[in-house]
């Protein structure tokens, strides 16, 4: 059968990852592909009315015949098709591993990445049967590689107590409530296993209660969501490897964080956690997911440099098309800048920003620190995570996403060039000296990153939203930010407090950044929330 070449789909081996075998032509792998289906409209500085989870299949979901076809090609190869999503979007597929490779041209392997972990992947592109060309645009799943990073900032030499929920409720003036009505969405990951299955973070209900209870606020209903893993129990934890248990502890206090935040700002709203791969297809499953049970707010603490290797055009593309159809239903995903500071992990003398944060359909959170009396950039020696501690803010300007029509800032790029693009943050929190309180099997465990910014936004945002009219719920709220208002300038300016020193700098490369000033910026945006204010002017606002 002739096959024809996907667009966008080439992928370099994974870096410091050598192929170690061929894979079992008998394991069972499932690929989500993402289908041709009408362009979305884009948001604007009014920020629309939502629509619902079934209006955005109807006017924007893959055409029924076009579906068909689809599926009929793909049984020809003895695949079998799981479903398609709610937004009938993307497809789901599953078939031995020598019949996906027959499908799409597919040489899959198994890889040792540099930390000796095992992974299934590919290198080169990938193909699909010619009857539906241009009806697939991506073919995700079938390499596993790790496209969603964070790290845990290990507690150093505070210069004060961290921070509880009232504190952070008094200094960043939360609108009175707790969040009741509304639902909010955490996108959590998990790690790969050689057998093609993911090692995924632990979960701890009884931390949860006790960080609540330690502040004397109600312990919410919270939901275990899984899109392909599972949270492991603290009893399966301990039947792990040494070295297994240690990564798995490793991701499960960022998930403590992430959930602890929200839970304590938030008590008496729905809180959805949901677990995902941490591949290309893990992303896009999750999301999906996430837009047809349409929460007013999405918390993802997650990212990859938007220009690493690891990321397929046709991937990138997915992600950012889900994003945006996410704004459509009325959904703010609030995501972190990025704990590496200018650099993002990358080995060259580039500035760079992370993606999803550089997609012009999130609200990207950037990072500040207490400093001297006043809140400041966050910059910890030498600008980026290492194992001896380190880090900084996320911010700048990107190199693959344009700047959104809404988007009033003028930020040049320290890269140079003339292609204007996307600048983040928008807005920011507190991310380094003195953390965030928080509880950890047990005991106190202070933490922070930008990773704890963006649980922040997305317990303002619902609590916000919670006092906003019925008629006025529901709105993306990026766009609105940069929206012109009489007397404080813009939205933003008006309704969150400016930040206007430090810079995020990565040392040694690029060993340049960007830096605070009066006005919007790349390493703080408008800078850190007055919520009180900024419901004020969001009232004021909104259509």
């Amino acid at each position: 059968m002739a096959h024809v070449e996907l667009g966008g789909s080439r992928r370099r081996i994974a870096q410091g990852a050598r192929r170690v075998r061929d894979i079992d032509p008998h394991a069972h792998v499932e690929v989500t592909l993402v289908m041709k289906a009408a362009k979305l409209p884009e948001p604007d500085a009014t920020s629309k009315a939502p629509i619902t989870p079934t209006e955005l299949a109807e006017k924007y979901g893959a055409k029924e015949d076009d579906i068909r076809k689809i599926e009929q090609s793909l049984r020809a190869y003895g695949l079998t098709v799981e479903g398609v999503s709610p937004s009938r979007r993307t497809m789901r597929v599953s078939g031995t591993a020598a019949a996906i490779e027959s499908a799409f041209k597919a040489d899959l392997g198994i890889y040792l990445s540099p930390d000796h972990a095992e992974f299934r992947g590919r290198e080169g592109t990938v193909s699909v049967p010619s009857e539906i060309e241009g009806l697939v645009t991506g073919v995700l799943g079938l390499d596993q590689r790790r496209t969603a990073r964070r790290r845990s900032a290990a507690a150093q030499a505070l210069g004060s107590r961290p921070l509880g929920p009232p504190d952070l409720e008094a200094h960043y003036r939360f609108p009175e409530g707790d969040g009741g009505g509304q639902k909010i969405a955490i996108a959590e990951f998990g790690s790969p296993l050689s057998n093609g299955s993911f090692l995924p973070p632990a979960y701890f209900p009884e931390d949860v209660a006790s960080f609540c209870k330690k502040y004397q606020r109600p312990t919410p209903h919270i939901v275990t969501v899984p899109i392909n893993i599972t949270p492991l129990t603290l009893s399966q934890l301990r039947t792990l490897p040494q070295n297994a248990a240690s990564e798995v502890l490793d991701e499960t206090a960022e998930v403590m964080m992430d959930v602890e935040i929200v839970a304590s700002l938030c008590s008496a709203a729905a809180i959805s956690v949901y677990y995902a791969s941490w591949d290309q297809k893990g992303w896009v499953d999750l999301l999906e997911r996430v837009t047809s049970e349409q929460p007013v707010v999405l918390s993802i603490s997650y990212g990859l440099a938007e220009d690493s290797p690891d990321w397929t055009d046709a991937a990138r593309a997915a992600i950012n098309d889900a994003l945006h159809a996410a704004t459509l239903v009325g959904i703010t995903t609030c995501v972190s800048s990025g704990d590496d500071g200018s650099g993002c992990d990358m080995p060259d003398s580039r500035l760079h920003v992370e993606f999803p944060g550089s997609s012009p359909y999130v609200l990207s959170v950037g990072g500040t620190m207490f400093q001297g009396g006043a809140e400041v950039v966050w910059w910890e020696s030498p600008g980026r995570r290492t194992t001896k501690g380190g880090g900084a803010t996320g911010g700048g300007v990107s190199a693959l996403f344009a700047r959104p029509a809404w988007q009033t800032a003028k930020v040049p790029s320290l890269n140079g060039g003339r292609f204007d693009g996307r600048v983040v943050p928008d807005v920011a929190a507190l991310s380094g000296d003195p953390l965030y309180d928080l509880v950890m099997l047990g005991r106190s465990a202070p933490n922070g990153g930008t990773s704890a910014a963006a649980p922040l936004w997305a317990s303002l945002i619902a609590r916000m939203n919670a006092k906003l009219p019925p008629a006025k719920q529901g709105r993306f709220v990026a766009p609105l930010l940069y929206k012109s208002t009489a007397g404080v300038g813009t939205v933003g300016a008006g309704g969150c407090t400016d930040i206007t020193h430090g810079d995020n700098e990565s040392r040694p490369q690029p060993a340049k950044g960007y830096s605070a000033g009066p006005g919007y910026d790349a390493v703080s945006g408008w800078g850190v929330p007055n919520g009180k204010a900024l419901l004020s002017l969001l009232n004021e606002n909104i259509a």
